[in-house]
């Protein structure tokens, strides 16, 4: 009696890295997963959790959130907004430079039960003075000093154990009306190469062409928002197809991430994207104060989105979990239920509903299957699941349609 702390009993287990997909059990033992076949016995448990009807995947990734809360002003509580939805692992993108990293190390990582990462911004502040893109707050570019690649360099190279990467954001309301664009790009793109580590970029109404970017981006570099509809879309919108740039990132390993944020997902782009089978690589929210409540809400809502579309469920379970773990570097770590590793594990409801879901600008898309998460363990140790307090959402609905003029690609009718 008692040979393993959990077992969870009788869920389709979904693990790519290790080509499982079938009806089996997971049991975890002293923070590790210790068996994945059918028909473990229950009484050798010292906890079943029954997962007949849900899946069971490797503790979902999401590589785009930003968790340095009450620090910066889109910061969250990733207990709460990520394990809480069934993130074990997630990335904080930017949020923290090289002058605000110590802080987020001791304040936001330390504490939290979330195996909590992240990209280091080029910019000195990280998003200390703002964090909106919309102009309506100061940038973190807006100042030509805040620039430095050393210190990005330097700060990585002390905090392998954390930081996984380079985040630059290229908007010119952000870096003095486009002025300081290029020589930001040029500083990531180096501290990037000398670290060896990707390169994160958001590009949304930037000075900087395709040519620049995606186009001097490598392999292994991220390309994240990658379905807004506004100026710098994937598409191109004269030929009503992907953007030669973006098939040719691709062509050279750059990986496309969703991002979905407050902004940047945008049903008519995505849904252009799905026509040519143009799947995003990694799945991500970037969670944060002005999403987590809609329209972004939550990973699964992400995942939801792209079931929607079309994704085959297999690809997308892959992109939030072992996909995500491969672009940041940690597939020998996380992102699969093998045995021996640290027992993150989520699970998933796929249910029955009839509502309608809006993108970030309130253009209305029918959907009839939701995922959510139910279950969570992180080390073996059961987290506490929450809700958004209402999904959907339509209070945001009207401020987010004014932001319909602006899209390059959108409804005919929006």
């Amino acid at each position: 009696m008692g040979t393993y702390d959990w077992l969870i009993k009788g869920g389709r287990v979904i693990d790519t890295a290790n080509d499982i997909d079938g009806i089996m059990d997971v049991a975890l033992t002293a923070g590790k997963i210790v068996a994945v076949e059918a028909d473990l016995n229950v009484d050798d448990a010292h906890q079943v959790y029954d997962a007949s009807d849900k899946l069971v995947v490797p503790g979902l990734i999401d590589i785009h959130v930003h968790g340095y809360n009450h620090v910066t002003p889109l910061g969250i509580d990733a207990d709460h907004y990520c394990l809480g939805r069934g993130v074990t692992t997630a990335v904080d993108a930017g949020s923290a430079g090289a002058c605000t990293f110590p802080g987020f190390r001791v304040y936001a990582v330390e504490p939290a039960t979330t195996r909590l990462l992240g990209f280091l911004n080029i910019s000195l502040a990280g998003l200390a003075v703002g964090g909106k893109s919309d102009g309506t707050t100061a940038g973190e570019l807006d100042g030509r000093a805040f620039i430095n690649a050393p210190a990005c360099i330097e700060t990585i190279e002390a905090n392998r154990d954390i930081l996984v990467g380079v985040k630059v954001r290229l908007s010119r309301s952000i870096a003095e009306d486009g002025k300081n664009e290029p020589e930001a790009y040029r500083a990531a793109l180096e501290a990037a190469a000398a670290v060896k580590l990707p390169l994160m970029v958001h590009r949304a109404f930037s000075v900087v062409p395709y040519e620049e970017c995606p186009g001097k981006m490598m392999a292994g570099d991220i390309y994240t928002h990658c379905f807004h509809g506004f100026e710098n879309t994937i598409a191109d919108i004269d030929g009503n197809q992907v953007h030669q740039a973006m098939r040719d990132g691709r062509e050279r390993g750059v990986l496309y991430d969703i991002g979905h944020g407050a902004g940047a997902f945008n049903w008519t782009a995505a849904e252009l994207c799905a026509g040519e089978e143009f799947w995003p690589d990694v799945i991500s929210t970037d969670m944060h104060s002005l999403t987590c409540n809609g329209p972004g809400y939550d990973m699964p809502t992400v995942m939801t989105k792209l079931l929607l579309l079309g994704m085959p469920l297999p690809e997308l379970i892959e992109a939030s979990t072992l996909s995500a773990a491969e672009a940041i570097g940690w597939e020998d770590r996380i992102g699969t239920l093998g045995l021996g590793r640290e027992a993150d594990v989520t699970v998933l409801s796929l249910d029955e509903v009839d509502v309608e879901l809006e993108d970030c600008q309130g253009q209305m898309r029918r959907i009839e299957q939701r995922l959510s998460a139910i279950a969570v363990w992180r080390a073996g140790a059961q987290g506490q699941i929450t809700h958004p307090l209402k999904w959907p959402c339509v209070d945001h609905l009207e401020q987010s349609r004014t932001y319909l003029p602006m899209l390059k690609i959108r409804d005919e009718a929006g």
